[in-house]
């Protein structure tokens, strides 16, 4: 007897690898990391611990700042230097440790130390560096409350978005260049109409998804048994 091949079923993905996968892409995620950081992660090696390295360009920025040395300069494109170096090795990482979860908000909290003050030492308008604050933080927003519900960015966003690394280093060679006034305003400029107009479509089109999913589940509850397997078959029954 000739019997057909069997199908062979799928192995369920175990579940505790799969929350870790998960983790460690939203944590990947929120760092926002760029072109300049895509480019060098896989060249890296093991890369530095997250966690250290990330807290020690936190400090240094502020080092710099107590002690007076961020002046109207080409010294002003040192904490965004001092920053790359410490942060883009950490790429590599998984992000898994148990301590992992302060990286994002450590990039974050210190590439927003920068701008302000940077801003500040250069003379450039606050107002300019806040509403660049305010459009990287939504677009950081909007990141976060994505991926919990397992919706994720595209990866062009990031990209398109420079990432913290790329915007430090406009930020700080506008500054030492004596431009960061118009490097503040096209970058302002630019991120904010494309994060607004990426965020927005993405929002109403999966809102026309999940409203044709609706429709076509009350469509399928209103339809008679017989209407029903017409669909399912696509051959109704014999009268």
């Amino acid at each position: 007897m000739i019997t057909q091949p069997q199908p062979q079923a799928t192995p369920a993905p175990d579940p505790y690898e799969e929350r870790l996968r998960v983790q460690t892409a939203r944590l990947l995620a929120y760092r926002d990391d760029g072109p300049l950081v895509t480019l060098f992660r896989d060249r890296m090696g093991r890369g530095l611990p997250p966690v250290p390295s990330a807290l020690a360009a936190l400090l240094a920025v502020v080092a710099m700042a107590v002690a007076g040395l961020l002046e109207d300069g080409p010294i002003l494109l040192v904490p965004s230097l001092v920053m790359i170096a410490l942060v883009l090795p950490t790429a590599p990482r998984d992000h898994l440790g148990k301590l992992d979860w302060l990286v994002p908000p450590l990039i974050r909290g210190t590439e927003f130390l920068i701008i302000v003050l940077v801003t500040l030492a250069a003379g450039a308008p606050k107002w300019l560096a806040f509403v660049l604050v305010y459009v990287i933080g939504y677009h950081t927003y909007d990141t976060v409350y994505r991926t919990r519900q397992s919706i994720w960015p595209p990866a062009w966003v990031f990209r398109a978005g420079l990432g913290w690394e790329l915007r430090l280093l406009l930020i700080g060679a506008g500054a030492a260049l004596g431009v960061l006034t118009w490097v503040l305003a096209v970058l302002t400029l630019y991120l904010g109409v494309m994060f607004a107009v990426e965020s927005v479509t993405s929002w109403v089109r999966l809102d026309k998804e999940s409203a044709t999913a609706r429709a076509s589940a009350e469509a399928d509850l209103e339809a008679s048994p017989e209407e029903a397997l017409e669909q399912a078959t696509g051959e109704a029954e014999p009268a």
